[in-house]
């Protein structure tokens, strides 16, 4: 995997698109055209599973499931499954350049119904083989979202006790009444995946590698937690003990209260990890190369008591350790897999790094923060061969974003350190100091390679509403601009 190169950082969700959300569609193939005439080798995307509360990818009721958003309506006309009439004329109430999930909520899966119904009469050859194949999830999931919609969208803690604990006979009934709905979110997901599987051949074909993302922790509100809830550190009722989060830094007095149900690693350890093998496996075969986000908690997780209102009251407690990579090589054997090694680090989580032989994370934005007090370790000098080095990574302003807003003193040491003194190439700088690094993979944001501030950022941790909304307008990603990639990878060696 680690050969000098570079890639691009953007969410399908991203790009543009007439119908309201980036697809999987046209805009996406014509995004890999750019990255090979750039001299790319790899593009990162966020999970591509289903969002729930707050939109964000991080928080999905499936980990295995995909998105039915970024299925391409487009190419479910050529299918022959939609009219044009039936979606071309809808107003998604979005802006080119931003997501608006309430619409696409109430307006997204009328369409996709009328898809389905057209499935329905006439059904490929390989569904079958598909469900078979995916089984393991895809039954229980269809089961689950089918039993949202009987309880009105309510997170499964809130339902009928026997459906809850799912009592076999109350799963027996629901799977008998409900046959219709769960077969509209089979076929989705069959839908979904012919899609993503003819997005990444042409991509490999191009010669551009898929970096997927996993999160290291399940929503609450997932079917992972439901069907498998000895699995988590649950009460008697299924209510968490403890949930996930990490404690109070620079960049947040109050911490950060994920909400996510913490696993029961004792458990997981008797059953040889089995979940996580199946998890990191069925992963990386959708990917190229995985990046396991918040690596850390593998070491040692924080843990705030269920019901606070702030992380600021959490603990540390031992994780698994290398003693999960270990039995996932075992396994399935070595993957490609980026270890998201950001935050509060301690000797253990960076010989656990060590002994994973995963490449870590260096953010350049990160080297002139007066707020991180490990700073000075994601300055370029200091990087070496075996990591991956962003401009940013979601959480993260743009670096124009990061201009406007940043402590006068941090810019002023960071244009000192990057030679210059004006601000028009700014971005161009901060990515000239990447690519120009002993890092052999570096990742840019696609916001930075365009030059846009903080009205374009993805992601502000901690907060709820306007995230993950950010998408591209048409045309933006010109010839020109490959032309001046493509050129800085050659200066750099890259390519």
């Amino acid at each position: 995997m680690l050969t000098r190169s570079s890639g691009v950082l953007m969410h399908i969700s991203s790009l543009s698109s007439p119908y309201g959300i980036g697809t999987m569609g046209k805009e996406a193939f014509d995004f890999i055209d750019f990255l090979e005439d750039s001299g790319q080798k790899y593009w990162q995307i966020l999970p591509i599973c289903p969002t729930s509360y707050g939109d964000s990818p991080y928080q999905s009721y499936s980990t295995f499931a995909g998105n039915p958003y970024f299925i391409d309506l487009d190419k479910l006309e050529l299918m022959g499954l939609l009219k044009k009439e039936e979606y071309e004329t809808i107003d998604w109430q979005s802006t080119p350049d931003r997501v608006n999930y309430g619409a696409l909520y109430t307006k997204r899966y009328e369409v996709l119904h009328k898809a389905i119904e057209r499935f329905e009469i006439n059904i490929p050859q390989d569904f079958e083989k598909f469900c078979d194949e995916n089984d393991f999830w895809l039954s229980d999931f269809a089961l689950f979202m089918a039993l949202k919609d009987v309880h009105g969208g309510k997170s499964w803690i809130e339902w009928d006790i026997a459906y809850r604990n799912r009592n076999c006979d109350a799963l027996e009934y629901a799977k008998k009444e409900n046959k219709k709905v769960i077969f509209f979110w089979k076929a989705i997901q069959y839908l979904f995946f012919k899609q993503w599987n003819e997005l990444k051949l042409y991509a490999n074909k191009r010669g551009i590698s898929i970096i997927g993302d996993l999160p290291i922790y399940v929503s609450l509100d997932s079917v992972d937690v439901w069907a498998n809830p000895e699995l988590f550190q649950l009460d008697e009722n299924k209510v968490p003990k403890e949930v996930a989060g990490c404690p109070p830094d620079g960049f947040s007095k109050n911490g950060q209260l994920w909400g996510n149900p913490l696993f029961d690693w004792e458990y997981m350890e008797k059953d040889n990890f089995s979940w996580w093998v199946n998890r990191i496996a069925y992963i990386c075969n959708m990917y190229d190369v995985l990046r396991i986000d918040h690596f850390r908690g593998f070491d040692s997780y924080y843990a705030i008591a269920y019901g606070e209102e702030t992380a600021k009251n959490g603990c540390w407690k031992k994780g698994p350790g290398m003693k999960l990579f270990n039995e996932v090589e075992r396994q399935i054997g070595k993957k490609h897999i980026i270890a998201e090694d950001l935050g509060f680090l301690t000797d253990s989580v960076r010989q656990m790094l060590k002994d994973s032989g995963f490449p870590g994370m260096k953010v350049l934005e990160f080297a002139f923060d007066s707020r991180d007090s490990n700073g000075s370790e994601y300055l370029p000098h200091y990087y070496i061969k075996n990591c991956v080095a962003y401009t940013g990574t979601h959480d993260n302003d743009t670096i124009m974003g990061w201009l406007d807003t940043a402590d006068k003193e941090d810019i002023e040491y960071c244009k000192e350190y990057l030679g210059i003194t004006d601000d028009k190439e700014f971005n161009w700088a901060m990515m000239n100091a990447l690519w120009s690094s002993v890092s052999d993979i570096t990742i840019v944001q696609a916001q930075d390679l365009l030059g846009l501030g903080k009205e374009a950022r993805m992601n502000i941790p901690s907060t709820m509403g306007n995230n993950w909304s950010f998408r591209v307008t048409n045309n933006v990603f010109t010839k020109e601009l490959a032309k001046k990639i493509k050129h800085k990878m050659k200066l750099y060696g890259r390519i």
